[in-house]
């Protein structure tokens, strides 16, 4: 009798789920996300309202969804949906989580608990926070991402000269200054206020998904909220799964994200590093005919020339070998980059070995 193999179910990419974020993602598939963007409830434990100078009251957060009876009932949830993302996360995907001093070290905390490798903390520092009205204690002008492997063994993607490139050239810190969402990014209901009392900045998001995503890779928001990752993962071309129980939330996102347009192919290609590129020997070159046995290389420098090989390998004077153990002797150094060392002659220009390397790079993508 033969047997009816299932098959699993399509992910809903590009939508917006309706309802409890644990019960939503333990609806999807084991190990079906690259990335997971988490912006949980803080648990701000607000006592009374808040009021500026003027005595004008502060749009403070003191929805429902932010309420827990205790410390023990936040980790629970903490524990709960941590799980629920473990499970779907691909091996080698990672999970960024936001929090503030309320709660981010209790995250944190379960996150290592969970199985969670932690790659980095991030202060996301704002050139604009909000002020401490009763001048108690210090303006809070900071609030903490934690990033984190699914295991410690997870290969997760990191775009690091993405964002070396985005820092003008300059190693990416781990204190990002990026301003609050205000003005014409802050969404607002049918009656003018605020849609969310707590919307991230597209900025934001834009910096997390450039460094650890790729155009396709499918990332999820359990706490939707107004759709900050689903606009900014549509824009860069990765596909988003959002999960939000609140309806007035899901109705403003879905309209944000309708307006948004899609970056191009050229677009969305970022920096990457040489040693991400495909490798290519330098005996392909010489089998290939691009370069023949017996042509002579010289050295940047000019200082220097060797003869090509057969083989691919290079000869100078008392010395033989690779183009990158010759060029290293012929300079007295502990190692040399010969693809940059070396050059050709050709129609009486210097032209670098790397180019005809770059070319049968070019070949490989097509």
């Amino acid at each position: 009798m033969a047997t009816i193999k299932q098959t699993a179910a399509p992910l809903p990419l590009n939508k917006i789920l309706a309802g409890d974020c644990i019960a939503e993602m333990n609806k999807l598939p084991e190990g079906s996300v690259d990335l997971i963007f988490a912006d949980p409830p803080y648990n701000l434990q607000l006592k009374g309202d808040l009021h500026r100078p003027d005595n004008s009251k502060v749009d403070a957060v003191d929805d429902a969804w932010d309420q827990f009876s205790s410390f023990a009932a936040y980790d629970r949830f903490t524990r709960d949906w941590l799980k629920a993302a473990h499970r779907i996360l691909k091996p080698n995907g990672a999970i960024w989580v936001i929090g503030s001093y309320h709660n981010i070290f209790r995250v944190g905390a379960s996150l290592q608990d969970t199985g969670f490798w932690v790659l980095n903390d991030v202060v996301w520092r704002k050139s604009n926070p909000m002020p401490n009205f009763r001048g108690k204690r210090l303006t809070n002008a900071h609030e903490t991402m934690i990033w984190a492997a699914k295991s410690e063994a997870g290969k997760y993607t990191f775009n690091y000269e993405a964002l070396k490139a985005m820092n003008d050239g300059v190693q990416m810190r781990s204190d990002w200054l990026l301003p609050i969402c205000t003005g014409h990014e802050r969404l607002k209901d049918e009656n003018g206020d605020k849609a969310h009392p707590t919307q991230k900045p597209e900025s934001l998001l834009h910096r997390v998904l450039v460094a650890t995503t790729n155009p396709g890779d499918v990332v999820l928001d359990p706490f939707f909220g107004t759709g900050t990752t689903g606009a900014v993962a549509k824009r860069l071309g990765r596909d988003f799964i959002g999960i939000e129980r609140e309806e007035a939330y899901r109705k403003v996102a879905t309209k944000r994200i309708d307006s948004i347009r899609r970056l191009d192919k050229d677009a969305l290609e970022v920096s990457t590093s040489k040693r991400a590129e495909p490798r290519v020997p330098f005996g392909t070159l010489v089998e290939r005919g691009m370069l023949n046995a017996g042509d002579k290389l010289y050295s940047l420098n000019g200082r220097h020339s060797a003869k090509v090989r057969a083989d691919g390998t290079l000869v100078a004077h008392d010395t033989k070998g690779s183009i990158h153990q010759v060029g290293a002797h012929l300079e007295g150094a502990p190692s040399c980059n010969g693809w940059t060392y070396w050059y050709f002659k050709r129609d009486g220009k210097n032209v670098p070995i790397d180019l005809l390397r770059q070319q049968i790079r070019a070949e490989m993508k097509h």
